[in-house]
């Protein structure tokens, strides 16, 4: 028993090594503890061998990626420009129509690349994101924290947005504290106010927030389309995409990003939605510090 205890001490410590033993019944259960923990040892060995090479994957994809998506959004943005200048040097009454048909088309073309090129990015960002939430590359550094700030900084990034659809977004302001990663949180709440947008073509976006014993509820309200029942158990899977709602861009992650920030985060997110009244998400976030630290 004294062997075997220090065997489990020097594999905790990482010093244990293998070494000879005799054929006794009690040397037979030494030897099997041993190539257990030789075992544990390699595959712990592997795992993180595994995790430095995600890591690398992930910063190459990264990498390697930027550059030539962000050359397509400029090259975008000066075709863009150069269509604008060729409309207003144009004069001849005789060449309008072809000019203005050719000019119609290089539009078309131009802002699909555009969309598309923006689509690519955000998808590499996402997925990128995830890639380290997941493997544990980022860490989330929860904090007690104001939320007003949090949702003011998210409700002044999507006004203008809500505004050109015709929406107005309110924010219910509050001086409740909850803890939570500022910047990740962000990013999930911004995830669930920009589906918001999306999917709602009138009326109006609420954010709000409430405060119980244990957690903070943040709700974002919407008077959209709303989700089916059958639907809503499905929404936060990785590239889940209703078929109600192929028209309108998208990937599918953002929901699943936003749920796997929260869920590490400590906290859960919930939807209730009724078709053609729209939808609420409601994202619960640990009031206490300790709490946190218990999940």
């Amino acid at each position: 028993m004294d062997a075997i205890e220090g065997m489990l001490d020097a594999a905790m410590d990482g010093s244990f090594s293998e070494t000879t033993f005799d054929e006794s019944k009690l040397s037979a259960l030494e030897t099997k503890f041993a190539h257990y923990l030789s075992a544990a040892e390699i595959s712990s060995r592997n795992a993180a061998w595994e995790k430095d090479r995600m890591k690398s994957l992930i910063a190459d994809i990264s990498h390697q990626t930027k550059t030539p998506i962000a050359n397509l959004l400029l090259y975008s943005e000066l075709l863009m420009e150069e269509v604008i200048s060729m409309e207003e040097l144009i004069s001849m009454e005789e060449v309008m129509s072809t000019k203005e048909n050719l000019l119609a088309s290089m539009k078309a073309n131009v802002d699909a690349l555009y969309k598309q090129s923006e689509k690519l990015r955000f998808l590499i960002d996402s997925l990128v994101k995830l890639s380290r939430l997941e493997n544990g590359i980022i860490s989330l550094s929860p904090r007690r924290t104001p939320l007003q700030p949090l949702l003011q900084g998210i409700a002044e990034q999507y006004t203008a947005k809500a505004a050109e659809k015709g929406l107005s977004l309110h924010l219910h302001n509050t001086d409740i504290y909850a803890v939570f990663d500022s910047k990740w949180t962000a990013e999930a709440l911004a995830n669930i106010v920009d589906n918001a947008v999306k999917y709602t073509e009138h009326g109006t976006i609420t954010i709000s927030a409430v405060s119980y014993e244990m957690f903070v509820r943040i709700d974002i309200s919407d008077t959209g389309a709303g989700i089916p029942e059958s639907e809503q158990s499905r929404i936060f899977a990785r590239f889940y995409r209703s078929g109600t709602s192929q028209e309108q861009e998208g990937v599918g992650i953002g929901l699943y990003l936003a749920r796997q920030i929260i869920s590490d985060e400590g906290g859960y997110i919930k939807v209730i939605s009724v078709p053609g009244k729209g939808s609420t998400f409601s994202v619960f976030l640990p009031k206490e510090q300790q709490f946190f630290q218990n999940r």
